[in-house]
């Protein structure tokens, strides 16, 4: 996907946003096309509210979300489909997520339980990847972000 859909999207929400910021950041979720797909359209659909991250693999590839930051979600084929602006960002122990952080996620079931299901064996393939090793108490970069744009 070239770069012209993305700022195009962007464009097209600063002119009805004229005080926006002049910067943001696009990304798709997870790590496959079809998890990019799926919770993309959870976004879309305003049911998912809040993402998770591996704080140390921040350490070595980018910035830290911070508030105000506005994103632009990719689905699976790297088109922009919804703009968000984080509200909320909190580094937290794995096992120190909440039931309503999880909840927020909007993924499955939206339990803890789920959360942990699926974000344990990602956190580990991540973690691999730097060569660290996963364990309940690593840095987890709980985000929550408002809907502000849908194509």
């Amino acid at each position: 996907m070239s770069n012209n859909a993305i700022e195009q999207l962007w464009n097209d929400f600063k002119k009805q946003n004229p005080n926006a910021p002049e910067t943001y950041e696009a990304w798709a979720f997870g790590n496959s096309k079809q998890m990019a797909d799926e919770l993309a359209d959870l976004v879309v659909r305003g049911i998912k509210t809040a993402t998770a991250s591996n704080y140390l693999a921040y350490e070595e590839k980018e910035p830290l979300p911070d508030v105000g930051l506005h994103n632009i979600i990719l689905d699976g084929e790297g088109k922009p489909v919804a703009i968000v602006k984080t509200t909320v960002v909190e580094i937290i122990p794995y096992d120190e997520v909440t039931e309503e952080h999880a909840y927020l996620e909007g993924e499955g079931d939206r339990t803890l339980a789920y959360w942990k299901a699926v974000h344990e064996p990602f956190f580990t393939n991540e973690l691999n990847q730097i060569n660290q090793s996963f364990h309940h108490k690593i840095p987890v970069v709980c985000e929550q972000f408002e809907l502000v744009y849908i194509k």
